[in-house]
This record gives structure tokens, C-alpha cells and sequence, in this order.
């Protein structure tokens, strides 16, 4: 495979992603991890462009050889550790970022299976990308195909989502199932050191999550096992977006209420400052409220001219917009609308309760991939 390797972005026809390649189950044989992977995914690219010297260039994360025991043939992890060593692949700690560094820079398309949902407020060119990232597809016989991935345009609330679980997986905080470590992350926590207060809820409004170590939860700073606090209040952010800006933001703690309208009184919301004399009309002095209870965000119609609302869905298209029942407490999910007038919307922010974000995950989990679009890219000169 060695001479397919090229010692620089510059010098390859393609990037691949070498992490997600060597872990991808669905391809070659049994096992966590196997170098023989991307042996299939050169073939599929001799294939895919009849050029028997099609080189690539390799990006991984310091993980992969971290895993070397997750290796069914020890000889790969030393053919792997000599391509590090030669520079033929870049180890770098995240390679997802690194990947899709080099694909801005030099439009190379990429071998991956990843969406990269959780780089895309970075990357906005991946937004609707149809051609540079091919995704390697197992064939009947054992061979390998490359097709393109239709990458989709993903809603702000999915984008916010997805780094929030990148950040957990960054923490260890993902489970043998990939399913959040909500007994870790409902919990709050401190460290020993009484100077220290990166876990401290009294001070400031980023909260570290514990970094967990041998199955610890640990001080990211002084590596210390933490002292568990007590159950973690959340907090969630609620946004004003009048014809189509966001003008205001919020934030509603667990365990709290607020009414939000056009001018609700010393503990409410108000709106009249951010509306036109006339817009202003049509928002009652209460219209809405909102409160956070057990880690779920509520909202319920109170006003005199109603609310209608519509629910996100995951690829940022919207529900049909339905009018609130007065007086009953509906769920409010991150990415919903809800309208109290003409151009006047509240939402939430893609930030989640930690019960919500575990109750996501497993859904997320749970659902059916997309099938890619099958496609060639447009070989380059």
C-alpha cells in the first residue's frame, strides 16, 4: 500500500480520513480495527478513477494506535506506527477538523462515513455538499465501492446538538453504547483543589463536565477524582427572533417560570422594546409561559390573541405550524417555533438539559442511516 502514500496534501488525489476507515465494521473483516480496510478503499479508488497510482494522503487521531490492543493483527500496528514515523500519515489529536482543514484548502474529496454535523457552524461549506466526501460501501463479493455522500443542510438546533455530544465523546463521557453517562453528566461536581473552579456552579456560566479517567470523573486541570455535588440544575437558553433575527436571548434555569409578552410585569420577559408600535398590538401583556421542570422545558398559551407553534425536524425542515391550546403546558424541544405574532417567533437554543441530551442520543442511536447518493467526483487535473 506504501507506494499509494503521498507525504502531503499537496501531492494526493484524495484525503482520507484513516480513524474512521480503519474503524468502519461494515467494510473487511471482523474486528473493532484493521488496516486491511483501507487496502479495500485503495482498490475502490484504483477502480473509481482506472489510475493504478491514485495516491492518498492519511489523517488520524493520536487514538488509533492509542487502541493498538483493538488490532486483531499486531503487524499492522507496527506497519502503522512506521507510516507515522516516515510522515505518511499525520497524527494529529483531532482529525476531523485537520481533514476537513485540508479539504477547504485544497478541495480534495474525501474518504470518510462522517457527516461532520458537529463542524458545520466552522465549515459552512459542507452545508449541501454533493461531491467531496465519498463514503466506502461494502459490496456483495467482499470488494469495496465509494460513493458520494449527499451531505445534506442541517438546522442550527442539529448543528448545536451534535457539538454538544462531540464535547461529551471529547470527555469520555459516551458509554460502551455510545449513549451519554447520565449519571455523570446529571451530577455536579468538584474538585478538591479549593482554588480551583473549573466544575464550580457558583462561579461563572461555562461549567466544565468532568473528563472521565479509568472511569472517574476527573479534574481536567489538576487530575484529582472529583467530589460529587449533587444533582446538576440546567439551565436553557430561549431565543427572540423577530422577522427572521435574533434580537434578544435568555436564560431559564431549572425549576423557574417566566411570562413572556409585550409587557408582563418585573419578573416576565419583555418584548415592547424590540416591536414596532404596531407589531406590539398583537402581543398580549402575557403571552406565553415558559418554565423548566425535572429537565424538560414546558411552554403554554395565556394570552388573548393566541400562539401557534411548529416543531424542527432533523434536517432543519419544520412541522406544519399548529395553534397552541390555552392554558395546557406543551413540550418545548430545542429548534421548535413557537409565534406570538406576525414575524415575532421564540426558540430555543440547540443547548439541551442533560436529560434531554441522553434521551436524544439514544434516539439518534436508534434511528436508520440515510442511504448516500451514489456519484463519482470530478476527478482533478
Amino acid at each position: 500500500m506504501e507506494h499509494h502514500l503521498a507525504a502531503s496534501a499537496e501531492r494526493a488525489d484524495y484525503l482520507v480520513e484513516l480513524s474512521n476507515v480503519v474503524r468502519d465494521t461494515s467494510i473487511g473483516p471482523r474486528g473493532p480495527r484493521s488496516l486491511r480496510r483501507l487496502g479495500l478503499v485503495l482498490r475502490a479508488l484504483m477502480e473509481l478513477t482506472r489510475d493504478p497510482d491514485v495516491s492518498v494522503y492519511l489523517v488520524a487521531d493520536t487514538s488509533l494506535l492509542g487502541g493498538r490492543r483493538e488490532f486483531g493483527d499486531q503487524t499492522e500496528v507496527r506497519r502503522l506506527r512506521g507510516w507515522v514515523a516516515d510522515g505518511l500519515v499525520e497524527e494529529v489529536d483531532d482529525a476531523d477538523e485537520r481533514v476537513l482543514e485540508l479539504a477547504r484548502m485544497t478541495s480534495l474529496p474525501v474518504v470518510t462515513g462522517d457527516q461532520y454535523v458537529d463542524h458545520r457552524v466552522e465549515h459552512p461549506w459542507i452545508q449541501g455538499n454533493t461531491w467531496q466526501f465519498l463514503k466506502p460501501e461494502a459490496r456483495r463479493d467482499g470488494s469495496v465501492a465509494l460513493v458520494a455522500m449527499d451531505m445534506g443542510v442541517r438546522s442550527a438546533a442539529e448543528i448545536s446538538r451534535r457539538m454538544e455530544l462531540s464535547a461529551l465523546k471529547k470527555q469520555g463521557l459516551l458509554g460502551p453504547s455510545r449513549t451519554p453517562l447520565a449519571e455523570v453528566i446529571m451530577r455536579t461536581w468538584r474538585c478538591p483543589e479549593h482554588r480551583c473552579t473549573l466544575y464550580d456552579i457558583r462561579k461563572g456560566e461555562r461549567i466544565l463536565l468532568p473528563r472521565m479517567r479509568r472511569g472517574v470523573p476527573t479534574c481536567e486541570l489538576h487530575g484529582t477524582p472529583l467530589v460529587d455535588e449533587g444533582p446538576r440544575l440546567g439551565t436553557t437558553q430561549l431565543k427572540a427572533v423577530v422577522d427572521g433575527t435574533c434580537v434578544a436571548r435568555y436564560t431559564l434555569g431549572e425549576g423557574s417560570e417566566a411570562h413572556i409578552g409585550r409587557l408582563p410585569g418585573q419578573a416576565g420577559i419583555a418584548l415592547h422594546s424590540l416591536l414596532s408600535p404596531q407589531i406590539a398590538q398583537q402581543v398580549s401583556r402575557r403571552h406565553v409561559a415558559v418554565s423548566a421542570r425535572s429537565g424538560a422545558v414546558l411552554i403554554r398559551d395565556v394570552s388573548t390573541y393566541g400562539t401557534r407553534m411548529r416543531g424542527a425536524g432533523r434536517h432543519g425542515a419544520f412541522g406544519p405550524w399548529e395553534k397552541l391550546p390555552p392554558q395546557t403546558d406543551r413540550p418545548f424541544r430545542p429548534g421548535d417555533e413557537v409565534e406570538l405574532a406576525s414575524g415575532v417567533v421564540l426558540t430555543r437554543s440547540g443547548r439541551r438539559f442533560p436529560a434531554e441530551l441522553a434521551d436524544a442520543w439514544r434516539a439518534e442511536a436508534a434511528r436508520a442511516p440515510v442511504p448516500p447518493i451514489a456519484a463519482a467526483p470530478t476527478r482533478r487535473a
